[in-house]
């Protein structure tokens, strides 16, 4: 068993204490703009307007998670106190919040450039995986997302939420969403599926959902939603929307002309 007592403050310049979540959002944002630029990008216009793209796509992020989580995870709280879904440093995002958010990001920057919206889409999808793997880490780290009690010799006790041992999911989520997802849209990229932009999208939204609606059946549900239908959670019900989202995406590009 671990004991996971870390301090969510990574540091402090003077009174003000940066976290580990922003730094593993300023970390993946970074990684995954230059993996797009240095490895994946061949294509000259779109290499010259993509640093511009970035501005749209935490925008879209940021704004597409925080209203998500109001809206998926927190409906009445926030509908009571509307303010407060300003205060993102209060914590609460939601990950699938936030891809309708960079979607719309993405149409909006495709379409004043005339370009594809689903070239952008599928760069956003193969370095996703770098920053939902930091992002993750970043969750243990502030003992938040965590699992269900059990006995296995690897449980972790978060000490800032009580003495249970529990299945670190965050980390399994980091493996899962993380390091295994890069490399399957990595292996499908070099199969030349972006030929057709969109295809890589729908894969992403397809393991992704796969591995979330896994993980989701040790991972703590969040406390003042539970269950909803036949033991499965909030999660596991809108990864099963995108899961069908992403499957018809797919046949559609497949058979694209």
């Amino acid at each position: 068993m671990f004991i996971n007592n870390f301090d969510p403050v990574a540091f402090q310049i003077f009174s003000l204490g940066i976290r580990w979540y922003s730094l593993a959002y300023i970390v993946g944002i970074s990684l995954g703009w230059l993996y797009c630029k240095k490895r994946l990008i061949k294509d000259q216009r779109i290499l010259d307007i993509f640093d511009d793209y970035i501005t749209y796509l935490i925008i879209g992020i940021i704004l597409g998670g925080r209203i998500g989580y109001a809206l998926f995870y927190n409906f009445g709280y926030y509908l009571n106190k509307p303010i407060e879904i300003l205060m993102v440093w209060n914590g609460g995002m939601s990950f699938h919040g936030g891809v309708i958010g960079v979607i719309i990001a993405s149409k909006l920057f495709s379409n004043k450039h005339k370009i594809n919206q689903f070239i952008f889409l599928d760069l956003v999808a193969l370095s996703a995986p770098i920053g939902i793997f930091f992002g993750r880490i970043a969750n243990f780290i502030n003992s938040e997302l965590y699992g269900r009690a059990t006995d296995v010799p690897w449980s972790v006790e978060f000490v800032l939420i009580d003495n249970i041992k529990r299945h670190p999911s965050q980390l399994y989520e980091a493996f899962l969403e993380g390091v295994i997802l890069f490399f399957i849209l990595y292996y499908f990229f070099k199969k030349n599926y972006q030929k057709k932009p969109g295809q890589v999208s729908s894969l992403f939204l397809i393991f992704y959902s796969l591995f979330r609606f896994f993980v989701e059946f040790y991972r703590s549900p969040d406390s003042h939603i539970g269950f909803i239908i036949v033991n499965l959670t909030l999660g596991q019900m809108i990864s099963a929307i995108f899961l069908i989202i992403g499957t018809l995406l797919f046949i559609v590009k497949k058979n694209e002309i």
